[in-house]
């Protein structure tokens, strides 16, 4: 079986390479080359957005699978259906579960959830996207799959709900020199974390899978942990006490503007989200994820603090969180 991925070296992206390899699948990456692909993959270094480049390409090949994993707006998914249309017996489009309607009616989120988001462009544009894609399937018979990721992290990577620009690291030194830590809202809302391996065993099992053609699927950890859960998992992980300090997502979003909160919490992480994968593992049985967080996380804390280069210092979002724990603290010692 022979796939092209466009990407192939993101979280997501390049946990399924090296699946597709363990699998002994025939692998193309397209991307810029500028990160080393593991050894199997066959690199096809281009800017997918030169069309005319990458046509030139591809002229004489065809895939079972073309996988984009780097597709953000509709003028991506209109340039890859002029590439791969008669090109490959499927497209999967990564798209995310940030599209679905928060608050939904119910909060266990299937792939039925509308979709929606009036507070993330990011999310808006998902939804674009998914729809002329499946537009393409409707009337002209395009191979779609639409797969939403919701917060999937890897051993480089630790998720959370507030950071800064350059991520978690300065969150981890915060918790580390016993800081307090921000936490949105009152810290119980719910969420889903997935480690890349879990994902990639439910996305490779959906590729030259019949039932997956004009279909949509979400690939999710079982578990699903508050966030207050989740920082203390962090936490005793680090072998430290969390100081957890909540604020109200809104303040976060009107005091925060570099940081867009009013997308990433609003319209995503301060809403509960659990997610019913059943649509999934009947498509894919294999499909049963192993990684818990408690385990996820110590992978990825004993890969980061052995590797100097991933810890980022972010010290303006410090002062930032300091002034924000600060100017609360002056409001309450008002009313005293």
């Amino acid at each position: 079986m022979k796939a092209l991925i466009i990407g192939g070296t993101g979280t997501i992206s390049s946990a399924v390479v090296r699946r597709l390899i363990e699998k002994k699948w025939e692998v193309y990456v397209i991307n810029r080359g500028t990160k080393p692909l593991p050894e199997g993959a066959v690199s096809m270094v281009a800017d997918i957005n030169d069309e005319q480049l990458v046509a030139e390409k591809i002229k004489d090949m065809t895939f079972d699978v073309v996988c984009e994993f780097i597709g953000f707006v509709p003028a991506h998914v209109e340039r890859d259906y002029r590439l791969f249309a008669g090109k490959t017996s499927q497209y999967i489009y990564i798209s995310s579960a940030s599209a679905y309607h928060k608050p939904a009616s119910n909060y266990i989120i299937t792939e039925g959830t509308s979709l929606a988001n009036p507070y993330w462009q990011y999310s808006r544009d998902k939804i674009a996207c998914e729809e002329f894609l499946m537009k393409m399937y409707r009337e002209n018979g395009f191979p779609v799959t639409i797969v939403r990721p919701s917060h999937t992290y890897d051993e480089q990577h630790i998720p959370l709900g507030v950071h800064g620009k350059n991520g978690f690291w300065q969150v981890i030194r915060r918790m580390q020199d016993e800081k307090p830590v921000i936490i949105q809202g009152d810290g119980t809302s719910l969420w889903t974390l997935t480690f890349n391996t879990d994902f990639a065993v439910g996305f490779v099992g959906l590729m030259a899978n019949p039932h997956a053609i004009g279909e949509a699927f979400h690939i999710t950890s079982d578990e699903t942990l508050s966030w207050n859960q989740i920082y203390q998992t962090i936490a005793q992980a680090l072998g430290v006490r969390l100081h957890p300090y909540h604020v109200a997502s809104d303040f976060l979003s009107s005091v925060g503007p570099d940081y867009d909160y009013e997308g990433s919490l609003t319209g995503d992480k301060s809403v509960s989200v659990v997610f019913d994968n059943s649509k999934l593992k009947r498509a894919v049985p294999e499909f049963k994820p192993v990684v818990s967080f408690a385990e996820g996380v110590r992978i990825a804390l004993d890969y980061i603090l052995a590797h100097p280069e991933c810890q980022k210092e972010d010290p303006e979002f410090d002062r930032w969180c300091d002034k924000v724990v600060d100017t609360l603290e002056r409001v309450k010692e008002g009313f005293r």
